[in-house]
């Protein structure tokens, strides 16, 4: 097992030292396998989850079995809010998109810690909006935006939460995450890399040329990434 440490994950980076010293007895790590469901819709959340080098990604699934990716959460964030929001479950399935590790906490400590009203707290609700905006830009981003500008996004928003500029991803689960059809993601995909912007081969991704992913995509990608920005770095400040 590669060494890890809690504060690989930006949110539990962010607590004061005695905070995060008082959770990490209770914090475990495990290792989340590519394509793990961690809950299905309407399920009982027992765990948050704060991912290290795993990518989580929020589907939402409807009736007929067709499903998009409204979120992905990484080491920027936490998994299960509902827990600390109150509704305890959710309308979306998670699933692992990029195998690695995440600390997982019982939902029973999740609650002790959030309801003393402190740091903890603020810094959970202020993800919470981050994580909204980010849910809302991707239906804005979906409904107005071409597939060009939404694979770029969703390039860089993925390898914000990497290590390196490499991703392992087929075209076909990349589809699935946007909602589009496959051939949409080889033609915009082609596109990008004519342009020398990635590489693509039998499943993997590189990123040649992040500038130029950042000159094709849309607003919504900044937008975001603004949003985590002002949220998450003031609560810094803040504290």
């Amino acid at each position: 097992m590669p060494l890890q440490t809690p504060d690989q994950n930006h949110l539990l980076a962010t607590l004061p030292a005695e905070i995060l010293e008082r959770i990490s007895p209770q914090l475990e790590l495990i290792l989340l396998p590519l394509g793990k469901v961690i809950y299905e819709s309407s399920d009982q959340l027992q765990y948050v989850y704060f991912p290290t080098t795993a990518i989580i990604s929020l589907h939402y699934v409807m009736e007929n079995g067709a499903s998009a990716e409204i979120a992905g959460v990484g080491n920027e964030g936490i998994l299960g809010i509902s827990v600390f929001m109150g509704g305890n479950s959710t309308l979306s399935r998670a699933t692992v998109q990029t195998a690695g590790y995440s600390y997982r906490l019982k939902e029973k400590f999740m609650m002790e810690e959030f309801n003393h009203y402190g740091i903890f707290q603020h810094l959970m609700l202020r993800y919470t909006q981050a994580l909204i905006t980010q849910i809302s830009q991707t239906a804005v981003c979906n409904r107005h935006h071409s597939i060009g500008q939404q694979l770029c996004r969703w390039l860089l928003l993925t390898i914000d939460r990497l290590p390196a500029q490499e991703l392992t991803m087929t075209q076909e689960l990349i589809a699935t995450m946007l909602g589009v059809r496959r051939e949409g993601i080889t033609e915009a995909a082609g596109d990008l890399q004519r342009s020398g912007f990635i590489s693509y081969r039998r499943g993997h991704i590189t990123v040649l040329d992040r500038l130029g992913l950042e000159s094709n995509t849309c607003e919504c990608y900044d937008a975001v990434k603004k949003e985590f920005h002002r949220l998450l770095c003031d609560s810094k400040v803040r504290r």
